[in-house]
């Protein structure tokens, strides 16, 4: 599949039906919590138990998700046994690029994130989104240079707003 128009509300709304549940994460959050930084894809933080893999998997398989960057011809088996074997999947989706993190670098995975994250209407969907201080923290431990920039516009951004009451 070729890279389709990134729509991450297409993504989230799927996701939603089918009772996944998951922290947005990455560049999508912090775009949520002020950042001007544009991304082009969708980057999530899941829960890893059996029923929420089974739903993930439901979710994934609806959206049309195929691996990213993978050689053509790899075999891959989208299923809950797979999502449980690995924690970090790229896809290309139906609604653009969607990648899957178990335990994002720096944290301890999805109930460390969701108990410091916040639930935010966007367009009509309830999704809960990581605090500006855990985005900060997976963007140090990442230690990529653009993620080391983004965090320095994410701690500008919680100056900001914590100096703004």
């Amino acid at each position: 599949m070729t890279s389709k128009a990134f729509d991450p509300l297409e993504a989230l709304r799927v996701l939603q039906a089918n009772e996944v549940r998951f922290v947005i994460i990455g560049g999508f959050a912090g775009r949520v919590r002020g950042s001007s930084t544009v991304t082009n894809d969708l980057d999530l933080c899941y829960a890893r138990d059996e029923e929420n893999l089974d739903r993930l998997v439901a979710g994934l398989r609806e959206l049309n998700a195929e691996l990213r960057g993978a050689p053509a011809g790899l075999p891959f088996r989208l299923g809950a046994e797979t999502l449980e074997a690995g924690s970090r999947f790229t896809f290309v989706t139906r609604a653009g690029n969607l990648d899957i993190l178990g335990a994002p670098s720096g944290t301890n995975g999805f109930d460390e994130l969701d108990r410091n994250a916040e639930s935010i209407d966007l367009d009509g969907l309830t999704v809960r989104v990581a605090s500006l201080n855990d985005l900060i923290r997976m963007k140090v431990a990442a230690g990529h240079p653009k993620d080391l920039i983004e965090a320095g516009i994410l701690g500008a951004l919680r100056d900001e707003l914590d100096s703004s009451g």
